[in-house]
């Protein structure tokens, strides 16, 4: 067999490594000219929680994600609301900052209920990419954009079978237990609902039944059974009118039956009013909406009552102010509501509830959500005594003058602001900066 063997004069070799070294530095020269293209793309915030950010990186990769807003040209909000037939409205709101100051935009993505995750995350990266455009045209990206169009086929106008009204049946269970130790639950619900721009009307129908079984040995051959069963089954509905952009009335109806509050029946009914300081239109950013209710509901006690009553009726009224808002300095939700029995205006409750995230600074956030009650008016709160059983067993509903919840932290994240890479390796293990959360 006979080999044959390449040999290179010098010259050709030092023509090789000049042309090896002309296409290395040809391709250096193209992928600076590519990283200083992409310097100059606009800097992006994405103020959103729920949405799948990788994904977004991944299909929009021309521009720079940033972790601290006030580094970024463009700050995206992304907030939701429930539609009436269960899907979900997004609204995606462009804030300019920078030298693109004053340039802000909204733009609307509606989710069906029956959407997939999938579909979802695709369609807000479809109406991200076009409210982007207005921000690039500025850039020396533009250049390298063109914009097509894809002409719609005319299709017949569309006929909702159902008028508008979305139903949901739901079952649930759950079983837990040890040696001496049984639990069974069971809860559901059925709710109707329809919504259009001037009416909202919403039906449900619930129960649960809760039965727990211990067992406890008090001495060497004796085992003692104790067992506590609680139900409870609750009908609510309501129906609004919208009156303008900022008034609404409504009618509110209450059914419940509760081992736990001594109650075999209660029916409430209350028609009320309500205003928002903001247009209901903008609802997804801020919202400040003030309500008052009076009405009438009547009471059958399971057992005689402290105050002597296995039956009565009694007149109340309520009202509350609720603020929501989700600014780029972070959002907020406090709602307070006040109600009495007219009767007696001394039984009484005021409660109040929010929950609050501030950006204090660049990698800073400091959240806090909390609740206080103060109660006077559990006016069906049985005569008898208690038995320890119930007290510890919570069969039972206790008397007491307030009750409370709360929590609260810091985050810190720091490191690079620049985060356009997607690395999925090992899941989300790795990704980002360095946490501190401080809670308690």
């Amino acid at each position: 067999m006979r080999v044959h063997h390449l040999r290179l004069s010098l010259p050709s070799s030092l023509m090789l490594l000049c042309i090896v070294t002309g296409v290395r530095s040809l391709a250096q020269v193209q992928q600076d000219t590519v990283d200083a293209l992409q310097q100059t793309a606009p800097r992006i915030f994405v103020d959103c929680s729920l949405c799948d950010l990788d994904y977004i990186k991944t299909e929009i990769s021309y521009v720079n994600y940033v972790r601290d807003r006030k580094q970024a040209h463009v700050h995206v909000m992304i907030t939701s609301m429930y539609t009436g037939s269960g899907g979900t409205e997004y609204t995606l709101t462009l804030i300019g900052q920078l030298q693109f100051e004053g340039v802000n935009d909204t733009l609307k993505y509606n989710a069906n209920k029956t959407d997939t995750q999938d579909m979802i995350r695709k369609g807000l990266v479809k109406v991200l990419r076009i409210g982007l455009v207005r921000y690039i045209i500025h850039t020396p990206l533009a250049e390298y954009f063109s914009v097509a169009y894809n002409r719609p086929t005319a299709a017949a106008g569309v006929v909702d079978k159902w008028n508008y009204w979305v139903f949901n049946l739901s079952l649930n269970s759950w079983l837990n237990g040890e040696s001496q130790y049984s639990s069974d639950q069971v809860w559901g619900g059925f709710t109707a609902s329809r919504v259009t721009e001037d009416w909202k009307l919403r039906f449900s129908l619930n129960m649960s039944y809760n039965d727990n079984r211990y067992d406890v040995q008090i001495a060497e051959d004796t085992m003692v059974t104790s067992r506590s069963i609680s139900r409870s089954q609750w009908f609510n509905g309501f129906v609004a009118r919208s009156i303008t952009d900022h008034w609404s009335v409504g009618l509110f109806t209450y059914v419940n039956s509760a081992t736990y509050s001594n109650t075999a029946l209660s029916i409430l009914t209350q028609p009320g009013i309500e205003y928002n300081i903001f247009p209901y239109g903008e609802s997804t950013h801020h919202q400040l909406r003030i309500g008052y209710q009076i009405g009438v509901v009547a009471k059958w006690y399971n057992d005689t009552t402290i105050y002597f009553k296995k039956a009565e009726v009694l007149y109340t009224h309520s009202l509350s102010g609720s603020l929501s808002m989700q600014q780029p300095w972070g959002s907020t939700s406090i709602t307070v509501t006040g109600s009495q029995y007219l009767h007696d205006l001394a039984k009484n409750s005021l409660s109040i509830s929010g929950t609050i995230s501030l950006r204090v600074f660049e990698g800073l956030s400091f959240n806090i959500s909390g609740g206080y009650s103060a109660v006077h008016d559990q006016v069906s709160l049985p005569k008898s005594s208690l038995t320890v059983e119930e007290v510890f067993q919570q069969r039972r509903e206790l008397a007491k003058n307030y009750s409370y919840w709360g929590s609260f932290g810091l985050s810190y994240s720091f490191g690079s602001i620049f985060n356009n890479i997607v690395n999925a390796r090992f899941g989300n293990q790795g990704s980002g900066g360095t946490t501190i959360i401080i809670s308690d």
